[in-house]
């Protein structure tokens, strides 16, 4: 029994270190998943021997107590965490407990909600304005960030609509939008400032600052899930009712809750979410299953730091701890030289991960990386796995620093860092195979050329055996040479052949994006297409003439005119576009905006934030047919911006520059569907 009691006295202390780094500091130590196993640990103990629970357990309470930095505010209605189910056997279980407390084998109808990975926040509304805001604290006591909150514009000072209630306080999560995150970093890493390592960290940092004004140049954002204290007024006994009530007066919902009938339907849920969860544009960790009749949770009631109405469905966990092998370096389409780490394989997120990106020389600088470390590697949605920090209080003696190489680990080159910029580059150009071989696979992939059967494998064998060095020698492979490549039957190297053949009729838009110009994405890649109409205006334009195109400022001309005058570059071009080849388009339609019948005629156009009802490129596509060119980035130039759900920092620039916005549905009516 003693060794019991230490083992639980040790859990407790682990447990309270990590809640205090998270709640308290916003500076966690370890993933979630391993915080939540080392929970769960504690709880099987306590549940075997429920002599030694006591009242301080972590098991018993909610996060940590608050700092001193900000005014206390204690929650006259607590905010109380959720219990958590990790798969479809435990979720069936909850369901189960459910029935059996309600004494009842109806199928239960529940709201289904995202669980958003930001911070939890209190907004408290007397006569529909905002007086208070707070965060969770403890679940008892908060901080009060009131100053804060108000920067945030998804937030509204008052409440609009009839029978707004005298006091009501609204409990949602304040997020930072994945875009946001990105841009704010990258700033962050050129001026040489902090970079969060995910935008749940970044959020809570944000929310936290003393000075509000700094809380205001950050993209915050919120979803409301819920009510605490409430008088002098009534809500819907729905709990999906009253998150549309809460939306009808003018507080940000997220539009993917919803109301499930039955286990199967909840499930159902979970895994649509789950395979959505990459386009959502925002971090979540799971969903959140309440139950919808509010008459139905009070009979339910609490256990001591969580309802037993509700529920949290997490993900598998998105980061995991494991060991850097070592170190390599893989060089990309343009030369830039990225550190990998190759680790002790570990399950993220339902995918082995054996390798993770650390982006630059800086970023290991910035993590104090070495080999031999233990480190945290986080993997979202489709995004690369990356290492996001290291615990040095477990790094072994023998344990080496990452040397960035000074010549390319493939051609021998030069290894070049422009000052200003964080990514060293090869010097070597084409004559660097590894180079080669990313401008090829980006030359032929499906937004640029679009040659079908051209995948990546091939194009490594055909550069490894010396067949092709540039785009334009993939128009001089015969079938006969294709045979010889591995697994590249006659029929399957004829059809290659014919494919390159259709490939040669594009539009100039492809054309130039498949080039592959640092800097040169579709949308500007179309911008440029549109504007010059030909490669004789294009090769003709200087630095100030390429700047007038939308979405193009200095550094994307600067880009642009160095690879239109550089030697090589211009030789395969005009070997692509000559006789021998002869890739073509149709020669440009000029368009007069007056002439079509359309709202966004003539407009410059932005699309931020995830849409619902088309598909990025859909709705690109939609509005480049009626007459809008469509921009990657927000300016003066710009006349409408398109904002999704979650929209970051596009949105806030525009609001800052007075750009009109509008939402999704709004676009939709005007594309006239």
């Amino acid at each position: 029994m003693e060794s019991i009691i230490q083992q639980i006295n040790q859990l407790r202390a682990t447990l309270r270190h990590h809640e205090y780094q998270y709640h308290v500091l916003d500076a966690p130590e370890v993933p979630d998943a391993e915080y939540d196993r080392l929970m769960r640990e504690l709880r099987e103990l306590e549940s075997a021997h429920p002599e030694l629970v006591t009242a301080d357990s972590p098991t018993q309470r909610v996060g940590a107590a608050p700092l001193a930095a900000f005014d206390q505010v204690r929650h006259e209605v607590p905010m109380l965490s959720l219990d958590n189910v990790f798969d479809e056997e435990s979720f069936l279980a909850f369901y189960k407990r459910v029935q059996d407390r309600l004494k009842s084998s109806d199928p239960l109808t529940f709201c289904c909600e995202l669980k958003l990975d930001g911070l939890a926040v209190s907004l408290l509304y007397e006569d529909g304005e905002l007086v208070r805001a707070a965060t969770r604290g403890d679940g008892t006591t908060g901080e009060n960030i009131t100053s804060n909150v108000r920067t945030i514009r998804a937030i509204p000072l008052r409440l609009t609509g009839d029978n707004i209630p005298r006091r009501l306080e609204v409990r949602g999560e304040v997020f930072m939008p994945q875009a946001g995150f990105e841009q704010m970093n990258e700033e962050a890493r050129r001026k040489d400032g902090k970079v969060f390592a995910n935008p749940r960290n970044a959020a809570a940092g944000s929310l936290r600052q003393l000075d509000p004004r700094i809380t205001a140049k950050r993209p915050l954002t919120f979803f409301c899930y819920g009510v605490g204290l409430l008088e002098g007024g009534e809500l819907p006994r729905s709990h999906f009712e009253r998150l549309m009530q809460f939306k009808a007066w003018g507080l940000p919902v997220s539009d993917r809750a919803q109301r499930r009938t039955g286990s199967e339907e909840v499930l159902a849920f979970y895994r649509q979410v789950e395979q959505d969860r990459a386009q959502l544009g925002f971090d979540i960790d799971g969903v959140v299953i309440k139950i919808d009749d509010i008459d139905l949770q009070e009979t339910l009631g609490f256990v001591a730091r969580a309802p037993r109405w509700a529920t949290a469905f997490k993900f598998p966990a998105q980061e995991q701890i494991t060991v850097v092998r070592e170190v390599e370096f893989q060089v990309g389409r343009t030369g830039a030289i990225t550190p990998v780490a190759r680790l002790e394989p570990v399950l993220v997120a339902g995918v082995t991960v054996s390798n993770a990106t650390l982006h630059n020389a800086d970023e290991i600088e910035r993590l104090g990386l070495r080999i031999g470390d233990t480190v945290i590697v986080r993997r979202a949605g489709d995004v690369i796995p990356q290492v996001v920090g290291v615990l040095e209080d477990r790094r072994p003696q023998d344990a080496r620093e990452v040397v960035f190489p000074l010549h390319c680990p493939v051609c021998g080159s030069d290894v070049e860092r422009v000052e200003g910029e964080a990514v060293a580059r090869c010097t070597g150009g084409l004559i660097c195979g590894a180079q080669r071989k990313e401008a090829l696979k980006h030359f032929v992939s499906r937004r640029a050329l679009d040659v079908e059967g051209m995948g990546d494998k091939i194009i490594e064998q055909l550069v490894d055996k010396e067949y092709v060095k540039n785009p334009a020698d993939l128009f001089r492979l015969s079938a006969g040479i294709l045979t010889g490549l591995d697994r590249m039957g006659p029929k399957s190297a004829q059809n290659l052949v014919n494919a390159l053949e259709k490939s040669k009729q594009t539009t100039f838009a492809r054309f130039l994006y498949a080039l592959g110009i640092r800097e040169v994405g579709e949308a500007t890649a179309a911008n440029l297409a549109a504007h010059f109409g030909s490669l004789e205006k294009l090769f003709a334009a200087d630095i100030e003439a390429l700047k007038e195109v939308p979405d193009v400022g200095e550094v994307v001309a600067k880009h642009t005119r160095n690879f239109l005058d550089e030697a090589l570059n211009q030789q395969v071009i005009n070997e692509l576009v000559g006789a021998e080849i002869g890739i073509h388009w149709p020669a440009p339609v000029v368009v007069v905006a007056e002439e079509i019948d359309s709202p966004f005629a003539g407009k410059t156009v932005v699309l931020t934030g995830s849409l619902s009802q088309l598909s990025r490129d859909e709705a690109k596509d939609r509005l480049t047919a009626l007459g809008a060119k469509v921009s990657g980035s927000v300016s003066k130039k710009t006349d409408l911006v398109i904002a999704g759900e979650a929209a970051g920092s596009k949105l806030a620039k525009a609001q800052e520059l007075g750009i009109a916005v509008i939402d999704e549905a709004e676009m939709i009516r005007l594309l006239g569907d």
